[in-house]
């Protein structure tokens, strides 16, 4: 039975008289009572440090450490709005999102100060939460309680959270969210997974990344549940954590379950507490081998980041389909240059697309948008809601009986001679290659005209074997001949972004002039050799007689 509060103020009010265990991270443990308390005298401290008329934000630059959840409810109680900073971020880079949040307090931990050396901050104060200064400065409000202080009063539209969306280009984008929102945001997710107070959220992901937040604590807060905290994701600390926290609920994206299969089996695999994980990306097939494996059910969602579109899982959802569109969502699947809705979509009985070129198109929200637009960033604003509609950004296709199914993000769409792919389907059916851990298909430009289509494979410790990889891709009745990768980066861990998402704009960037050995064909047969120097050299020459090598290592 989840609480009824309309803020996350008002979740934190709630924990005040529970004296259950509700965090714990390594050996330390504090109830419910003590993380409210501690929410309070950190509300309190805010409210003190604060300058006046400055923005009531606070910057976050820290690990999942006990201090990060405190400081999320303390802004809750205080009125006042996290911005996670992102501690991969380096140099000019890192001081333009703390600038950019206008966060005039800085909370980070000893490990992270030297990426703050050198960085031109003015007007910001640092605080490390694992010093003894620290310490002497909360000490005073030890006795606060929740309600004693607060910049203004919390209501629903007040902001809440400051957090950074990134793209293939530009600087990253502070999506903010309300603590209306992230409030309702834990209660739906309480409600539709059956949340309840005897649960154990597992948050293994960064929480500067709004999967952690909204999706793991949230609802944790919102069911009165536990939290266990991992400071950094690991795959091989990830079932002894559930086992010694009791875990029963985790959150993951991006290639975070492609690692967890990648450990060693052991015979008790199953023997965990564990009954569901909630995410995106991990693929059909994958999530069948963490079933099998571990006796876990993942549910594949879809959010937008922003808030802006969400698509809910229901019992009768075919395989490898996200689900509908939520209710009171009119979602359409668009074609972004005609603005008229894409055909359903043809699929024979494997499941298996057959008109993707026509079926594939942009999600967008064509109803009532929660989006509550990004800060400072009227231009992105006006990218994302055009025309009375929000375009999400992401590729999908819908079945004829109304399913919607992911088929990438917008910039991960490839144009191979005139005919439009989408990475995402091409990873898919790669992604039945056995010996590949992890798959990534992109863009690297043609020639002469349009996109050509390369691979990176995961394979671990074991060798590329060209023969055994072209007779896997012959054999796949769905791989079109376009679909057919013409270059293929075979490498022992597939490169990630601090949130473990495929780190695409690297991989764009290097295309086959990359640090690893290429394979590639070079001709229409599937068959693959390696790109020698030579080989690169004379295909070199191609570009530049066509005008177009300066494409090579576009974003």
């Amino acid at each position: 039975m989840g609480m009824t509060g309309t803020t996350v103020a008002d979740l934190v009010h709630a924990q005040w008289d529970d004296h259950r265990p509700g965090l714990r991270c390594e050996d330390r443990v504090l109830t419910h009572h003590q993380v409210a308390a501690g929410a309070a005298a950190r509300a309190a401290l805010l409210v003190d440090l604060l300058p006046p008329g400055a923005e009531p934000h606070v910057g976050v630059l820290l690990d999942n450490t006990p201090e990060y959840p405190l400081w999320l409810s303390a802004a809750a109680l205080a009125g006042a709005a996290v911005a996670g900073i992102n501690p991969t971020r380096r140099g000019a880079e890192l001081a333009r999102d703390i600038l950019h949040t206008e966060c005039r307090l800085l909370l980070t931990e000893r490990t992270h100060l030297p990426l703050l050396d050198g960085l031109e901050l003015p007007g910001v104060r640092i605080l490390v939460t694992d010093s003894e200064e620290y310490e002497q400065l909360l000490a005073p409000y030890a006795n606060a309680a929740p309600g004693d202080a607060a910049l203004a009063p919390p209501d629903p539209s007040r902001r809440m959270l400051l957090y950074f969306t990134s793209g293939s280009t530009g600087a990253p984008k502070a999506a903010i969210c309300s603590q209306g929102r992230l409030a309702a945001a834990g209660r739906s997710l309480v409600e539709h997974f059956g949340v309840g107070r005897d649960d154990v959220h597992y948050v293994c992901m960064p929480m500067f990344h709004g999967n952690a937040v909204i999706a793991d604590w949230s609802p944790a807060l919102a069911a009165g549940a536990a939290v266990a905290l991992r400071r950094r994701f690991s795959a091989s600390g990830f079932l002894d954590d559930v086992r010694a926290y009791g875990a029963t609920y985790f959150t993951y994206v991006g290639r975070a379950v492609q690692y967890i299969l990648a450990t060693p089996e052991r015979p008790d695999d199953r023997d965990n507490p564990l009954r569901l994980g909630f995410g995106t990306e991990a693929g059909a097939v994958d999530a069948a081998r963490f079933a099998e494996r571990f006796g876990v059910r993942l549910v594949e969602g879809y959010g937008s980041s922003e808030g802006g579109a969400a698509v809910q899982r229901t019992p009768d959802t075919p395989p490898g389909a996200i689900g509908r569109a939520t209710p009171g969502d009119d979602l359409a699947v668009v074609d972004p240059a005609t603005g008229e809705e894409c055909p359903a979509a043809c699929l024979d009985e494997a499941g298996r697309l057959l008109n993707g070129a026509d079926a594939i198109g942009e999600l967008v929200n064509r109803g009532r948008s929660p989006f509550e637009g990004y800060w400072r960033n009227p231009e992105a604003d006006a990218a994302r809601v055009r025309g009375g509609w929000y375009w999400t950004g992401d590729l999908f296709f819908r079945d004829p009986k109304g399913f919607l199914y992911f088929a990438g993000r917008s910039d991960d769409r490839l144009r191979v001679d005139s005919e439009n792919l989408a990475a995402a389907m091409i990873e898919n059916i790669l992604a039945r290659y056995e010996p590949a851990a992890a798959v990534a298909v992109y863009a690297v430009p043609d020639p002469v005209a349009g996109d050509q289509v390369m691979a990176t494979l995961a394979l671990g410790d074991a060798p590329f074997d060209p023969g055994d990889f072209g007779r896997f891709l012959a054999a796949q009745g769905d791989l079109g001949p376009k679909m057919l990768p013409r270059f293929v980066r075979p490498v022992r861990r597939m490169p990630v972004t601090a949130t473990n998402k495929v780190h695409r704009v690297a991989l764009r960037r290097a295309g086959f002039r990359c640090p690893d050995p290429v394979w590639w064909r070079p001709d229409t047969e599937v068959s693959y050799e390696p790109l020698t120097p030579a080989a690169e050299s004379a295909l070199l020459d191609r570009y530049r007689e066509q005008g177009r090598e300066e494409l090579l290592g576009r974003l």
